[in-house]
């Protein structure tokens, strides 16, 4: 499909050369900004194939946007079955949005990816979400001078203006926290609150002879934990599973935690070291020699940040005196490895503005809110 807007050219990216400039694109959109950081490009292949487990419910289509041949943006559009069997037939998504700052680009590719979603039943618009909501969600609207975490997103101050210019309207903002481990500190009526609770809350480490099964435990409670949530989709066991290879390989087992009530998991805690760290040096390439680089700052040196992607407390104890409590115990757990491997920071995200509580918690202990992301919707 092709659609032309005042010598703007939008053509689907369906074959490997195109899905290549695709992927490369942002790459030569950044150059200047001290900021990004690129994905590793057999990643971002690997995020766009059969092998990402959320193909099994995500469909999508792509598109590069050119201007007397040079290509000037790029946007995603998707359709995912688990979501609309959640929220309604009639919902579809954008995402991977990337453009100079030109309103006719961004005009082309958004009227585009809607035009595909209309013929894929979609009514309601949602995103960016890079495929789903469980992945890179978001787009930055505050926060622009320092780099992203790991799996975060991270764009130019203007894309918003465009969006809008759009008719899109903001949905739900998500915060990034961060937080120094040297400045991690529990207040005397939080520590109150932690003693009564220790003896009837286990915390410990997953057990990584069934890791498997522990990757199954943590499904279950963030299920649970998110169903609520806007825009939620569930984990499934597939993905999970997927999701555990990567972390068995990423994350050493005394940064995952799963917390027990009466024996049963109730919440879990998952931090992850900052492989943006690892891989900033790459510009995306993993060859000839990145993969040594890569291991060797992963599981020699180490990374000075690491990043909370997961985290979950049963609904049951959500709003019980037990639910905050399991989320303190949980952050507090990962301090001394965190001393122990010299991991000096940590960002925790990220957290539905809405979300009182959970903010609430990581304010009393020093935590500063210093990214934020937006999600928009539109009704075509």
């Amino acid at each position: 499909m092709n659609k032309t807007n005042h010598a703007v050219t939008v053509q689907a990216a369906e074959d490997k050369h195109a899905l290549k400039d695709f992927i490369t694109f942002p790459g030569t959109l950044y150059t200047n900004d001290p900021s990004w950081i690129e994905p590793l490009h057999v990643e971002r292949q690997e995020h766009l194939s059969s092998k990402n487990p959320a193909s099994g419910h995500v469909t999508w289509k792509a598109w590069l946007a050119r201007r007397n041949g040079v290509i000037v943006g790029r946007i995603l559009a998707q359709t995912d079955t688990l979501h609309r069997e959640l929220h309604g037939a009639d919902t579809g998504h954008f995402g991977m949005l990337d453009a100079v700052d030109d309103p006719e680009v961004f005009a082309a590719l958004i009227a585009t990816a809607e035009q595909w979603l209309k013929s894929q039943g979609a009514k309601r618009i949602t995103g960016p979400f890079t495929l789903n909501i469980n992945q890179e969600s978001g787009l930055l609207v505050e926060g622009f001078d320092t780099p992203p975490s790991s799996f975060m997103n991270h764009n130019h101050a203007y894309y918003e203006n465009h969006v809008l210019s759009s008719n899109y309207e903001p949905a739900k903002d998500l915060i990034a926290y961060w937080m120094r481990t040297q400045e991690l500190n529990f207040p005397a009526p939080l520590q109150k609150m932690m003693a009564r609770e220790r003896s009837t809350i286990r915390i410990r480490q997953v057990d990584k002879s069934k890791f498997d099964a522990e990757m199954q435990i943590l499904r279950q409670i963030f299920n649970d934990a998110w169903a609520n949530n806007w825009g939620f989709v569930p984990f499934t066991e597939h993905e999970f599973a997927e999701l555990g290879k990567q972390l068995k390989f990423l994350v050493p087992s005394d940064l995952i935690y799963i917390a027990e009530i009466n024996g049963e998991p109730a919440a879990f805690i998952v931090a992850m070291p900052n492989i943006h760290e690892a891989i900033a040096p790459l510009k995306g390439r993993l060859l000839p020699f990145g993969w040594l680089r890569l291991i060797w700052k992963l599981k020699v040196s180490g990374t000075r940040t690491a990043r909370v992607p997961l985290m979950g407390v049963r609904q049951q104890y959500q709003f019980s005196r037990q639910g905050p409590v399991l989320a303190l115990l949980l952050i507090e757990a990962l301090k001394a490895p965190f001393v122990r491997r010299k991991i000096d920071a940590l960002e925790m995200s990220w957290i539905l503005e809405t979300n009182a509580g959970m903010r609430g918690i990581l304010e009393r202990i020093g935590a500063k809110a210093y990214k934020r992301y937006r999600l928009y919707e539109k009704q075509i």
